[in-house]
């Protein structure tokens, strides 16, 4: 999760100024978090008021929760960065989804992740809270692959181990030097999900494949969240880094996100 946050940080400059390099200053003052650390929050919040002693046996009523918490924090923070239909449905306080495959399932899905105790369990959950939004094919796939990919990262998984699961979702047959001259902004999941996956796998720890995330351009903030997300669960986070987390939340996110933390994140 915290992976997730400080990749769209990192990332929130570089959304619509890319850049196509891994040498960029990696926090500064003009960073800032955008709707990708709200609806992470957002999703972790539903799984703590959801929780009935470690089990969420409703989906629906998971699925009803997680759209009132959607609906809090996007309109306590509705400045982050949202996109168009997302504002409508947000604004609406809708609970029908818009059939979106965009990548905003699979940017705010990682707290699932944490919280399940199987793969298929958080498949199932991954599914769940993709399409209260995201209800088209490609909107679940991008969100059950990634929270599968962090499901086996942070059970200690090898690379080729969480390649063979997400090569079930994604035909990865690319690196990001093929890709990174020509690569442009694509929010949806199969245009940015694959790219942030290949940004893990080519990585070295965690701030590597923050940098790889962001050196191809395009939807930054999403890319290197998506990309953070599996590599805190594969690597950690240095506390270097994490010790910079706070500066850049405003306080109820971050307290929202260390509750979740302190009640799951044990692995």
């Amino acid at each position: 999760m915290y992976g997730a946050i400080l990749g769209d940080i990192v990332g929130s400059v570089y959304e619509f100024h890319h850049i196509k390099t891994k040498e960029f200053p990696f926090l500064t003052p003009q960073n800032r978090f955008t709707d990708d650390t709200v609806m992470t929050v957002a999703v972790a919040d539903a799984i703590v008021h959801a929780d009935r002693d470690g089990v969420i046996r409703d989906v629906s009523a998971f699925q009803k929760q997680l759209c009132s918490s959607m609906h809090q924090w996007g309109r306590r923070f509705w400045t982050a960065g949202y996109g168009q239909k997302f504002m409508m449905w947000l604004f609406r306080r809708s609970e029908e989804p818009y059939h979106s495959y965009g990548n905003g399932a699979a940017m705010r899905v990682s707290p699932i992740a944490w919280y399940g105790d199987s793969l298929e369990s958080v498949c199932t959950l991954a599914q769940a809270s993709a399409a209260v939004t995201h209800d088209h094919p490609e909107g679940i796939k991008g969100a059950v692959c990634v929270a599968g990919a962090v499901f086996l990262a942070r059970n200690g998984a090898n690379k080729e181990e969480i390649r063979q699961f997400t090569s079930r979702y994604y035909d990865i047959a690319f690196t990001l030097a093929d890709i990174r001259p020509t690569y442009r902004h694509d929010e949806s999941c199969q245009g940015s999900v694959p790219q942030a996956l290949q940004a893990f796998f080519e990585a070295e720890h965690f701030e590597d494949a923050i940098r790889n995330a962001i050196s191809i351009g395009g939807d930054s903030d999403t890319i290197a969240a998506i990309t953070g997300s599996v590599a805190e669960a594969f690597y950690g986070i240095p506390q270097y880094l994490t010790e910079q987390i706070p500066h850049y939340l405003d306080p109820s996110l971050a307290r929202a996100a260390n509750d979740f933390a302190q009640k799951y994140m044990h692995s």
